[in-house]
């Protein structure tokens, strides 16, 4: 079975919502290329953080304590960050003001790194992000998993949503989706897999013209119980 034209998911999505014009109100668009460039880099490391603590936690704790999550790293401004030695990281994985976990507090400082890294060759974090266009979005969320820390999985995809950057995202209702319509099978992070997921997005934004982000959301409220 192969994907369907992205009409016809675009269609049944409308019918499900209550017509074009109330599908249209229940999907966003990114931000272009030009404002992902600009985002700062100490946002991408308060976006990775807030993801990979909400990662397997419960994501209302980690709003919560969000204000207090940016007190104590400093902003997540990257070159205090980098100063921290072990000693200090350890003394706040103990603060009660956030949630106390000393692996994932370790991958503040280790995906301040990685964001520096990227920054002395390509002027910052935001403008080497900017450089994935839709049909290759996929290699950055390979890029993460290998070089950030905890960026894996769903992780990647959902900071860079967060962040307002171009990317479906592999919701139970996606997921379901491209295995019914067997354009992915086996491991969904495999390689195979992500190609092929990536080849058939960047196809219906052929056809569409509209942003991933708007595709992989309508696609969801398409199919499944989104959809109902």
């Amino acid at each position: 079975m192969a994907a369907e034209p992205f009409s016809e998911i675009q269609k049944r999505a409308a019918q499900r919502k209550g017509g074009a014009a109330a599908l249209s109100h229940l999907v966003s668009q990114p931000l272009s290329v030009k404002d992902v460039a600009a985002i700062p880099d100490d946002r991408f490391l308060a976006a990775m953080t807030k993801k990979v603590f909400q990662s397997g936690f419960v994501w209302r704790v980690i709003e919560a304590k969000w204000p207090d999550f940016e007190t104590v790293f400093f902003g997540f401004d990257i070159e205090k960050v980098l100063l921290m030695p072990d000693e200090m990281l350890e003394q706040k994985a103990t603060d009660k003001r956030i949630v106390r976990n000393y692996k994932k507090v370790m991958t503040v400082r280790n995906n301040a790194m990685m964001i520096q890294d990227i920054k002395h060759d390509h002027g910052s974090f935001g403008e080497f992000v900017a450089g994935f266009g839709p049909e290759r979005i996929t290699e950055l969320w390979l890029y993460l998993k290998k070089h950030g820390a905890r960026l894996g999985g769903n992780t990647g995809p959902y900071t860079l949503r967060a962040l307002g950057v171009d990317t479906f995202l592999f919701s139970r209702d996606v997921e379901d989706y491209l295995r019914k319509h067997e354009i992915i099978d086996g491991s969904l992070t495999s390689q195979k897999s992500l190609k092929a997921a990536n080849a058939c997005f960047a196809q219906w934004k052929q056809e569409s013209g509209l942003s991933l982000q708007e595709i992989s959301q309508t696609l969801s409220l398409s199919w499944g119980p989104n959809g109902n």
